[in-house]
């Protein structure tokens, strides 16, 4: 799916965008400059996933930081780029959740079921250790 959603950005030659950043980029849109922690937390992600993805979004060209209200503090903001592209990000996320909403009524088990239960299997067991332990099983791995 996010490889269709990157072509269709391809064909608008809009260059450098990873699927993944559009929540972020419509959040600070939508709310103004975050800190990493504020734009976590918006988006239910750790700081720790969201300052990551903060620094691949910068380094694209997306976002920067600017000093926050005090001077140990930092926020994050959308860059000129993103502010030019952030209606299109918007009509694709619309134009997504249709699609999704068009899929899942066509078959018997939401996706959004499907992603629970399977967070739900993970915590009964990580997908590390479920490979760890088919891995353990074969003399290749040794």
């Amino acid at each position: 799916m996010d490889a269709d959603i990157a072509r269709l950005y391809s064909k608008k030659r809009i260059k450098g965008l990873k699927p993944s950043f559009v929540m972020e980029l419509l959040r600070l849109h939508a709310c103004g400059p975050m800190t990493i922690t504020e734009l976590a937390e918006s988006v239910n992600r750790t700081h720790s996933a969201l300052s990551q993805k903060v620094a691949a979004m910068r380094e694209a060209g997306w976002v920067q930081t600017v000093e926050g209200d005090d001077a140990r503090s930092k926020k994050v903001t959308l860059t000129d780029n993103a502010r030019r592209i952030v209606g299109r990000l918007a009509a694709e996320w619309r134009a997504t959740e249709a699609a999704v909403a068009e899929i899942e009524a066509e078959i018997p088990y939401p996706l959004s079921r499907v992603v629970t239960d399977i967070e739900q299997a993970l915590a009964r067991k990580s997908f590390h250790d479920r490979i760890a332990e088919k891995l353990a099983e074969d003399p290749a791995w040794g």
